[in-house]
């Protein structure tokens, strides 16, 4: 057992608490609808004790419904995961349940309140009223160190966004797309892939704050190649995956 952000937590299977140290990256996690993929991801991420928050880039949240021209479309930020929940379980709890969205927004729910859109995101504003949610803490502030996207539109979505904000903050983001398939079984493989690169991140940032007076003397009139999460994003990025820095 070890102490991490103030809370004790149990050793992960492979010996690491999923942040190393008392500091840790803050992650986000994005994909459409802010349903399936980012969540996985974010569950996965708080319960590894990192700070994180999740988004969906669409412009309304779309869940499957009886047919494939007939979605479910809810609103970001207005609709409840507890309350898609409800009204789809009212409808047709079979069809729900068999298909696994029931099983999801469940999940969800117990998470966060509901979906979040990533246009609507105010950078730097305080997240006062997410003091609920998972991986909450460290967050409270309203910035990232680094941006999880799930397919490559959401990656181009986020990219697009930050660019067209004009970084207020003029702080750097990474951002990084991870292809997720949109299914279930999908989702659980990549959110445990996103917390293992996370890991790996947080292990870079770390080793390079740690790093003793001694090798920061002898490094100090050496150009650096990238930022610590560029070098180690390096060879995660040459297996074909897509990722670039920039800032809020």
């Amino acid at each position: 057992m070890e102490t991490v952000n103030g809370t004790t937590a149990a050793a992960e299977p492979n010996g690491s608490s999923g942040g190393q140290g008392l500091f840790k990256l803050k992650f986000c996690t994005v994909c459409a609808s802010n349903q399936n993929r980012s969540m996985e991801a974010h569950l996965r991420l708080s319960q590894a004790n990192y700070p994180v928050i999740s988004f969906g880039t669409g412009s309304l949240v779309r869940l499957p419904g009886p047919t494939i021209t007939q979605p479910n479309v809810y609103q970001f930020n207005k609709t409840s995961y507890d309350s898609m929940y409800k009204e789809l379980e009212s409808k047709d709890p079979r069809l729900y349940k068999n298909n696994g969205i029931l099983n999801m927004l469940d999940r969800n729910r117990e998470v966060k309140w509901g979906p979040e859109r990533w246009q609507d995101w105010a950078v730097g504003i305080p997240r006062l009223q997410h003091a609920k949610d998972r991986g909450h803490e460290g967050t409270e502030g309203g910035v990232v160190d680094v941006v999880f996207t799930c397919e490559e539109r959401c990656w181009d979505a986020v990219i697009d966004d930050l660019l067209s904000r004009g970084s207020p903050l003029n702080r750097p983001v990474h951002v990084i797309n991870v292809d997720i398939k949109d299914n279930h079984e999908e989702a659980h493989i990549g959110g445990q892939g996103i917390l293992d690169l996370a890991n790996s991140l947080n292990a870079a940032a770390v080793e390079e704050r740690e790093a003793p007076p001694a090798r920061r003397r002898l490094t100090a009139g050496v150009p650096p190649v990238g930022p610590p999460l560029t070098r180690g994003c390096r060879k995660f990025l040459r297996r074909g995956r897509r990722g670039g820095l920039t800032c809020l």
